[in-house]
Order: structure tokens, then C-alpha cells, then sequence
């Protein structure tokens, strides 16, 4: 196979970026360039000012007006109409004549001592300092609050220091969770605090007076403060669940009579069964299904559940626990959400697929994968050879075979 690449590509690009660097190196050089010469400036304006305060009335001038050009260039005042230029009033002698800004001035004050006006200058000194120190240190953060705008953003990691993360799996009932949050050092009863939470009603959801927040802890990975609490994962479990669960459309299901509560609870039992994700959808199709003919469901995960028993191979008995969460006996759904499912299972609860399947059965060797029938005669085949291979692994669930 030919290549067609540009064999000069790696060149150009590593030419644009020497480019782009240098452009960058120049402009921080021009923007060091022209920090320095505003301190040069500043420091220059503080020397002059300085020197002035000094020099003011050293040469009998008045030392509120200074000695600048602009003073001494002010025009004389027009005299009053039928008087000489240099005149006097009647009644005062003779003096120098006034400019205009020295008759806008109010009279002269008395002579004061040379330490006095020593004091005083110092203390104007002194002032003019206090300012430019000010203004300087304005500039300086001023500078640095462009500065720090203009460098990449940084994170709230970093700003507030360790966060602790914890990750839920999706399906895990509270039991589960409460037992992987104190593992992660969380502090607090997680099961007392889940059957509730301030400002948050399952109700809106069509739970019936549920006894917790079983199906509304939404399973994710949560980045929690350094030393978190439960409430500080439950929280944020539930503005997870609000955000995603808002996203699903639940209008084929509302066509069914079921409520979020009700596609909640069939979410939770498809993310016991389905280990693929392609039977999600249609493990949802075979609920819907028996619920439309009043079949019981049959599913052994909601047995589980009641036993709190995940792992271990069930037994004919407990297949007859007394329990309304036993859907081999009992039809319709079960009173509550058995887990917390994810948002795949949510949706496939949501939309299944139009299929006629009743049956479903893991098959053998298939890594977890159904094999879905609506023909009872079928499902009792696939049962037996399941059985077959779950004896040929010593009793133990024949998903993945040696």
C-alpha cells in the first residue's frame, strides 16, 4: 500500500510552531519592556515631585502657586475703566500690579516660621510618597491580574486542594454502596442517611410513600471534598439522577400506565440481568411483555435482592421465599427498585424494542451473553443445556467456561 503523506509535513509543522514561539517570546519581551519603562516613569515623575516640594517659595514666591512657567505667564489683570494700568485704589498705596490668578487668590497668609514651613514640607513629602506608592503598587497589580488572566486557567483541583473520588457501579443497591463508601473512608451511616433527603421528593417521580431512595442513587464517578461525608455522596447522586433522568423520554412507558417510578424499578432489574448491552433493550422487551399478559416476571434477581445474596447459587427454597420482591410467585413489578441502574438501563426501560420475546436464557459459555425466545418448548431446551454446562463447571454459573 502506497503512502501518500506529505513528507515534508512534520517539517512545516515543526517550523510553524518555532514560529509561533518565537512570536510569543517577543511579545512577553515588549510587555517586560514596557513594565519597565512605566516604573522608570513613575519613579522619574516621583524624583521631580519631589524636588519641586523642595524648592517651593525658596525664592520668596508664594509656595501655593509654585514656580512654573504657567504662573509666570499668566496675563496682568485689565485695569477698571478711568484708572491708570498702575494705580491704586483710594485709600491704598501704590504696589506691584496683580496678574489674574494672584486676584482670584484670597489675601496672603501671615509670615510663618522656618520650621514651620520646613514641617509642612516634609509633610507634603511625605504625602506625595503615600501616593505614588499607591499608584505604583495599582500598576504592579494591575500587571500581574493581566498576567494571571492571560496564563492557562487553573483547576479547582488546585485551588482547593485534595478531593477524595469515589466510584459506584451501576445497578449496586444501597447496601452495596454503603459498604464501598466506608471502605472509601465516608464518614456516616449511609444507609439511615439514604432512606431521605432534604429537598428531594420521590414522589414527583410517582413513588408511592417509598421506604428510600432506592433507584434514585444514581451511579457515576463523584469527586467529593477531601473529607466527605454521606451527604456529600448522596447529593450528589441525586442532582445526578435530576440531570440525566430529566433527559429520558418516558412517553411510550406513560402509554403503558407505568410511571418514572415503575421504569426505575424495571431499570433496575434489567441491570442485574443483562451483562451485554444489546440484550438491555430487549430484557426490557420481555418485561413489558409479561406485564401486558399478568404473567409473573420471573426474574431471579429480585429474589436476590430480598435475600441480599449476589453470589451464591440459589436454591429450590429460596426460589419460594415468601417475599413480594419474589417475581416467581407474584406478579407485576416489585415494590421497589432493586438497585441504582445507570442511564442505558433507564433508557432501554424506557424504549423496548417491539418483540414478541417471553424467555430468555444465559447461555453457556457466552460470556454473559441471552438467548431470547418466545417459545416456552424452546426456552425449556435452552434451560436444559444451560443446566448441562453449569454441572459440567461443578455447579457454579457456566458464563465463562474454561
Amino acid at each position: 500500500m502506497e503512502d501518500w503523506s506529505d513528507p515534508f509535513a512534520e517539517d512545516e509543522a515543526a517550523r510553524e510552531r518555532e514560529r509561533r514561539r518565537a512570536e510569543r517570546e517577543a511579545r512577553r519581551r515588549e510587555r517586560r519592556a514596557g513594565r519597565t519603562q512605566q516604573r522608570a516613569a513613575l519613579a522619574d515623575r516621583v524624583k521631580g515631585m519631589m524636588a519641586r516640594s523642595d524648592g517651593a517659595g525658596a525664592d520668596g514666591g508664594d509656595p501655593r502657586l509654585g514656580d512654573s512657567p504657567a504662573a509666570r505667564s499668566v496675563p496682568a489683570e485689565a485695569p477698571p475703566p478711568g484708572r491708570p494700568p498702575d494705580s491704586a485704589p483710594p485709600g491704598r498705596p501704590p504696589g506691584p500690579p496683580r496678574t489674574a490668578l494672584a486676584a482670584r487668590q484670597p489675601p496672603p497668609p501671615p509670615p510663618r516660621s522656618p520650621d514651620g514651613v520646613r514641617n509642612r514640607r516634609l509633610i507634603a513629602a511625605a504625602v506625595v510618597v503615600v501616593v505614588v506608592v499607591g499608584i505604583v503598587v495599582g500598576a504592579a497589580a494591575a500587571i500581574h491580574h493581566f498576567t494571571a488572566n492571560s496564563a492557562p486557567a487553573t483547576s479547582t483541583r488546585e485551588a482547593t486542594g485534595p478531593i477524595k473520588k469515589i466510584t459506584i457501579p451501576e445497578g449496586y443497591d444501597r447496601r452495596e454502596i454503603a459498604d464501598l463508601a466506608k471502605k472509601d473512608g465516608i464518614s456516616g451511616d449511609y444507609m439511615k442517611a439514604s432512606e431521605s433527603f432534604k429537598g428531594f421528593d420521590p414522589g414527583k417521580y410517582g413513588a408511592p410513600n417509598p421506604p428510600n431512595l432506592e433507584g434514585f442513587l444514581f451511579p457515576a464517578t463523584y469527586e467529593l471534598p477531601r473529607h466527605p461525608n454521606v451527604d456529600d455522596l448522596i447529593g450528589r447522586q441525586l442532582d445526578a439522577f435530576k440531570q440525566y433522568f430529566g433527559e429520558v423520554d418516558l412517553r411510550y412507558a406513560k402509554l403503558k400506565n407505568l410511571t418514572p417510578y415503575d421504569v426505575l424499578t424495571i431499570a433496575s432489574m434489567i441491570e442485574r440481568e443483562a451483562a451485554v448491552d444489546s440484550d438491555r433493550k430487549l430484557v426490557a422487551a420481555v418485561i413489558y411483555n409479561r406485564l401486558r399478559q399478568g404473567t409473573p416476571l420471573g426474574i431471579d434477581a429480585t429474589i436476590r435482592f430480598a435475600l441480599n445474596d449476589w453470589t451464591q447459587p440459589l436454591t429450590e427454597s429460596d426460589l419460594q421465599t415468601d417475599s413480594p420482591y419474589n417475581t416467581r410467585i407474584n406478579t407485576g413489578l416489585p415494590p421497589t427498585p432493586i438497585g441504582n441502574p445507570g442511564l442505558a438501563s433507564i433508557q432501554a426501560a424506557a424504549h423496548p424494542p417491539n418483540v414478541p420475546y417471553l424467555y430468555y436464557v444465559v447461555k453457556p459459555c457466552g460470556d454473559g451473553k441471552l438467548s431470547f425466545t418466545a417459545s416456552y418448548s424452546e426456552f425449556q431446551q435452552l434451560s436444559a443445556k444451560y443446566n448441562s454446562a453449569r454441572e459440567a463447571e461443578g455447579g457454579k454459573s457456566p458464563t465463562n467456561c474454561s
